[in-house]
């Protein structure tokens, strides 16, 4: 009985987790890779992205009074992003956010970065569909929520003013 139950258990979370697609990494019609699904920093530090990545993440240099507000409140908000591995924004604006929410120790746990695709038949979408009703027409895409609620987006990139005070959250 025992052994019957622990063998139901594995074959469950085996088909859970073969139903589901995991990221992916993907060649175009033009032998670039590319990207799929839920990724980790990890992910765009491997392969062709590490090259984009790396430099765009170690040039930036942060704003240390800024990383010192957000320091003492982003951690109350939950992040989603959608980028493409594809697009000249999000190689540059992607890497310059993992920079500044590293520097604001931002728990991981509380961040979702979702790929999506570039071809004609899934333009702007994921393999698991996480984009359906966010409204993703721009990548890189940065949703801020607070108790599971959309506070704040960026959308491709920020516009801070040095005639107004800094205001990531209204």
């Amino acid at each position: 009985m025992k052994r019957t139950v622990i063998l139901s258990a594995f074959l469950l979370s085996l088909c859970l987790g073969f139903s589901q697609s995991a990221n992916k990494l993907v060649i175009d019609k033009k032998g670039h890779e590319m990207l799929l699904g839920s990724i980790s920093k990890t992910d765009l530090t491997t392969n062709s992205f590490k090259t984009w990545f790396s430099k765009n993440h170690n040039t930036y240099l942060t704003n240390k009074s800024i990383i010192k507000q957000l320091k003492d409140s982003l951690n109350q908000y939950s992040i989603k992003v959608f980028l493409g591995t594809w697009c000249g924004d999000s190689r540059r604006e992607v890497p310059r956010f993992y920079k500044v929410i590293e520097a604001a120790k931002f728990p991981e746990s509380q961040l979702q970065v979702i790929a999506v695709n570039r071809t004609s038949e899934a333009y702007k979408q994921s393999p698991n569909g996480e984009e359906k009703g966010l409204n993703i027409h721009r990548v890189p895409t940065f949703i801020f929520y607070k108790n599971g609620k959309e506070i704040n987006r960026i959308v491709e990139y920020s516009k801070l003013y040095s005639s107004k005070p800094f205001k990531l959250f209204t």
